[in-house]
């Protein structure tokens, strides 16, 4: 079932579809209504969304740069199924596909291939470029002094006594995407199963790095619109 930004319809929706279920036969008057009801309310959703990802491309656009660096996303590899677990009697073991689906919902419902989408669009009316990068290990380093930092996904804040400055790791991600984009980010290895960083950075780059991570509310108010529920 599709979920919207607006609960009230969710709730309209799930009371249809249990009204078209139990409430009515196969065929009748009644259903054919309840299903007319049901497709409105998926329509006022879609155009939710969609109102949703064209608002959201503005307001970035409207910040006046003219390159967005975005991440180049994996959708069907993301929303993959687990592969089956099976014990060596035959029977099968859990293997987190529950969990999966629920993820897997929620990164469907904040479809941001059509965002991204939607952002070449706009962008391109206003003369600016969109230009997508692979993220391998852009969240894992840290972006002012390339050391390997977030080695967990669970780790999401890093607190830099030396700096004094709390480090988000979506903004760091953020940060080292345009890094990317500017050809900027150092060179990683794995050697021996760890990752070896190669690269320096200058003191300006490490010191406007470190300003914007004291002072990033307004990346982290574009990161909070998009939601992942």
């Amino acid at each position: 079932m599709q979920r919207g930004f607006n609960p009230r319809n969710d709730i309209r929706l799930e009371s249809t579809c249990f009204q078209t279920v139990e409430s009515s036969s196969k065929g009748s008057l009644a259903r054919r209504q309840l299903a007319k009801r049901e497709s409105r309310i998926h329509q006022r959703i879609a155009r939710q969304r969609m109102n949703h990802r064209y608002n959201l491309a503005h307001k970035l656009v409207k910040t006046g740069k003219k390159v967005f660096f975005l991440e180049l996303l994996n959708i069907k590899g993301l929303t993959k199924r687990n592969k089956p677990n099976k014990a060596a009697d035959g029977t099968y073991l859990p293997n987190g596909q529950s969990a999966k689906s629920g993820l897997n919902k929620s990164r469907v419902n904040a479809a941001f291939g059509e965002f991204l989408t939607t952002l070449d669009y706009i962008a391109s009316k206003a003369g600016a470029v969109v230009i997508k990068q692979k993220p391998a290990y852009s969240s894992m380093i840290l972006s002012y002094r390339n050391e390997v930092i977030f080695t967990d996904c669970s780790i999401r804040k890093y607190y830099d006594p030396v700096e004094k400055v709390l480090v988000d790791r979506d903004v760091n991600a953020a940060i080292n995407l345009k890094r990317l984009g500017l050809g900027v980010f150092p060179s990683i290895k794995r050697r021996s199963g760890k990752l070896v960083v190669s690269g320096d950075m200058d003191n300006s780059t490490t010191k406007q790095i470190v300003s914007i991570l004291r002072d990033g509310t307004d990346t982290r108010s574009l990161l909070s619109l998009w939601p992942m529920a």
